[in-house]
This record gives structure tokens, C-alpha cells and sequence, in this order.
């Protein structure tokens, strides 16, 4: 197997038909589909069930898709990586951050840096901790920036310079909205959302093993989708301050919990991590930035 027969896979994965693949690949379709059937026969196991107007994957063919494109996607950042090996003030950089107001620290950061270093480039992806660090654990990120303390077994870090605070966000027209913070009580009896993460780590430190007295409505990784349901009256929305718009116009408003409830924020990198030149300078750019606040 190699790397070849993997982006002629996934082409075809991608279009759901052999001749549109291989144009996008520029080769001919018998040349394509000869790269297909050996992969299949050095893998023993049927990728695709052809149709009479389109293909689609088996089962196998779903879980190489998910291997193959980590695999193309790693093999990529190598060959940038020692692309840029010379080159102290350019190079790519890759990010996975979880949703925060804080992440306004990096971007100060990465536009101060590109004055410094205009052939610098960054990547930004976005996920909950487990999908970030699953993505830093696999190679294909060189920076992940969480709001839960990490594990100091497996990462290093830098901590951000502040920390975000719980609330609950609902019609402005809700009583509840008279109030200046919420209680535990406050929120007994309503249809919370919230993110799964949160509810299994963060509301316990809060409220402790009271948290199985809450109703919860429905998850939502996104502040932003569970705002529009606030906003529909379908529930409250647990979440961190300015993720949700609560501006006079959006019809919602934000109030914290009481006793207060805070999250502090993480950079995180592989402990013995071997950085390019641009990412080493990028992070002792960060350490500059936020180690003097």
C-alpha cells in the first residue's frame, strides 16, 4: 500500500464516481480503477458496492477512509515540515482549539507574528478536547488549546492569561432575567443544554453530585447552536460568557452562575515534541505574549 493507491481512493471516496475521480486526479479511468481493485485485493476486503450511476462505501471502506485521510493529511505536514526546515521566518503551523473567548490571545499573537514572519501560515482547527487532542495525538497538530488542566503525563503547556465564566444564556424576556446571577436552585426543573464534556466535568465542580438533580434538554458541542434553541424557548443554555450573542438586539441575555464557576485556559504540545524552526519561534512568541500579563 502507498501513499498513491490511498489519494486514489479517497478521490474516489470523495466523488462517488470513478470518472469524475480520475479527472480530478488527471489520470485515465481503466488507470484508476486498476489502482482500486489491487488495493483491494492487497487489503482482502471490498471498498466500494457499485451502482449502475455512482459508487458508494462498504463498511471497510469507511474506516480506510477515516485511516487513509490521517495518513495523507500527516504525510503532507512532513513534507512541509522539511520543506521549511531553512527557513526561520516561514512555515506552517497547526492549531486545534476549543471555543473560548480567550482564543482573541492567540489571534494577538499570530497578527503580531506574521509583521515578523510574513511567510508564516497557520491552521486552525476546531473541536471539543477529545477531538483536538485526539488530532494532537496523532501528529497532525503541533499546538491544541483546551479549557481543562491537561495531562502533564503526556503534554506540556502554557496557560493562557485568563479565565472564562460560567452562565446560563435564555430569553431576555424570561423572569429569570430580573436576577443578576444564577443559583443551583434557579436552575432545578429547566430544560438545560449544555456540551457533554461539560456536564461530566465541569458542572460537578460547581454543584457536586447535585448535578443528577438537572434536567438536560440536549447537548451541543456548539455555544452557538444551543443559543438558537435558547432563543427559540426550547431550553437554557449553560455555556461560557460572550460565546453567545446577548446583545440588546439578539432577544437573549447572559447571567453568571453563583457561586461563581471558572475555567482557565490551556496551550498544550507533546511532551519531547520535535518542532520546525517556525513553531519553536511561534511558541516562544506565545510564551512572550502571556507570560508577561
Amino acid at each position: 500500500m502507498d501513499l498513491r493507491s490511498l489519494r486514489y481512493f479517497l478521490a474516489v471516496a470523495r466523488e462517488e464516481n470513478m470518472t469524475r475521480a480520475a479527472e480530478s486526479l488527471h489520470v485515465t479511468q481503466p488507470t484508476l480503477s486498476k489502482q482500486i481493485k489491487a488495493l483491494e485485493e492487497e487489503l482482502g476486503q471490498k471498498l466500494f458496492i457499485r451502482h449502475s450511476f455512482a459508487i458508494e462505501l462498504t463498511e471497510e471502506g469507511v474506516l480506510l477512509r477515516k485511516r487513509a485521510a490521517d495518513l495523507i493529511e500527516m504525510a503532507d505536514k512532513i513534507t512541509l515540515e522539511f520543506m521549511n526546515l531553512d527557513d526561520i521566518t516561514g512555515g506552517d503551523v497547526y492549531l486545534g482549539l476549543a471555543e473560548s473567548y480567550q482564543i482573541r490571545h492567540l489571534a494577538k499573537v499570530i497578527k503580531d507574528f506574521t509583521i515578523t514572519c510574513p511567510n508564516f501560515h497557520y491552521h486552525i482547527t476546531s473541536g471539543d478536547t477529545e477531538q483536538v487532542t485526539e488530532k494532537l495525538d496523532k501528529g497532525l497538530l503541533d499546538f491544541a488549546v483546551l479549557v481543562e488542566a491537561p495531562d502533564e503525563r503526556k503534554y506540556e503547556s502554557l496557560r493562557l492569561p485568563d479565565k472564562d465564566t460560567w452562565g446560563l444564556v435564555f430569553r431576555a424576556d424570561d423572569p429569570l432575567a430580573k436576577k443578576k446571577a444564577i443559583t443551583f436552585d434557579d436552575l432545578k426543573g429547566l430544560p438545560l443544554f449544555i456540551s457533554e464534556q461539560s456536564k461530566d466535568k465541569d458542572l460537578p465542580r460547581w454543584c457536586g453530585e447535585k448535578t443528577d438533580e438537572l434536567t438536560f434538554a440536549g447537548y451541543f458541542r456548539l455555544a452557538y447552536n444551543g443559543s438558537v434553541f435558547a432563543r427559540e424557548g426550547l431550553g437554557y443554555l449553560l455555556t461560557f460568557d460572550h460565546l453567545a450573542d446577548t446583545s440588546e438586539t439578539s432577544g437573549l441575555v447572559f447571567r453568571p452562575l453563583t457561586p461563581a464557576l471558572e475555567n482557565p485556559m490551556y496551550l498544550i504540545w507533546r511532551r519531547y515534541q520535535a518542532f520546525t524552526p517556525i513553531a519553536e519561534r511561534f511558541l516562544t512568541a506565545m510564551r512572550q505574549a502571556w507570560q508577561t500579563k
